[in-house]
C-alpha cells in the first residue's frame, strides 16, 4: 500500500482579476505560483511531523502537471467594491507524533487580519477539541498565537484579500496549504 502522509508543506496565497471566474482563479493561482499543478482539495489535518518549507523550496520538491494535494480557500465575486478574503490558518500540537489541524475560511467584507485570525482560530478550536479542553484555548498576546496549556506549539495563518476594482470583472482570491509527499 502506497503510504500517501506528507512529510512536508508550505503556504501560498494569490490575487486573480479577469473577464470570467474561471479567468481570474487561473490567475489567482499563478500569482500563488501553483497553477502548472493538478489540484486536488482534502480535509483539514495537519500530518504529524510535517516540515513547513518556503514556497520557494517546496515548489522545487514538485514537477509541472503533479496531482498536488492541498487546503485551499476560494472566494470571487464581479460585484463592484466587494472585499473578499481567503484564509488558511493552521494549529500545531506540541507533541509533533500527533496531526494537528488545517482550517480553509473565505468571507466577504474582512480584512485580511480579521479574516486570517478567524481561520487561526478555527484550526486551533479543532485542535483544542481532540484534547477535550475547548474551554482552555487562550490568545497569547506576547507570541500572537494561541495556546491550550501546553498542547498547542505554533499557530499561525496565511491570508488574501482584495477589492473587485472593476465593474463586470471577475476578482478571486486563493490561499493553500500545499501538502508535499516525498
Amino acid at each position: 500500500m502506497v503510504n500517501l502522509v506528507p512529510s512536508k508543506l508550505f503556504f501560498t496565497r494569490g490575487v486573480g482579476r479577469g473577464d470570467t471566474m474561471l479567468v481570474s482563479f487561473e490567475e489567482a493561482l499563478r500569482d500563488a505560483k501553483i497553477a502548472q499543478f493538478n489540484i486536488v482539495s482534502v480535509s483539514s489535518i495537519f500530518p504529524p511531523g510535517a516540515q513547513i518549507v518556503s514556497p520557494d523550496e517546496g515548489l522545487e520538491m514538485l514537477n509541472p502537471g503533479q496531482i498536488l494535494f492541498t487546503v485551499l480557500a476560494r472566494n470571487a465575486s464581479n460585484e463592484m467594491n466587494r472585499m473578499l478574503s481567503s484564509a488558511i490558518g493552521y494549529a500545531i500540537p506540541t507533541d509533533r507524533s500527533k496531526w494537528g489541524y488545517l482550517s480553509e475560511h473565505h468571507s466577504y467584507g474582512e480584512t485580511e487580519k480579521k479574516a486570517g485570525f478567524f481561520a487561526e482560530k478555527l484550526a486551533a478550536e479543532m485542535l483544542a477539541s481532540t484534547t477535550g479542553l475547548q474551554g482552555s484555548l487562550v490568545w497569547d498576546k506576547a507570541k500572537e498565537e494561541y495556546r491550550l496549556s501546553d498542547k498547542i506549539l505554533q499557530t499561525k495563518n496565511i491570508c488574501s484579500t482584495a477589492v473587485v476594482l472593476r465593474e463586470d470583472e471577475w476578482t478571486t482570491t486563493v490561499a493553500a496549504a500545499v501538502l508535499i509527499i516525498e
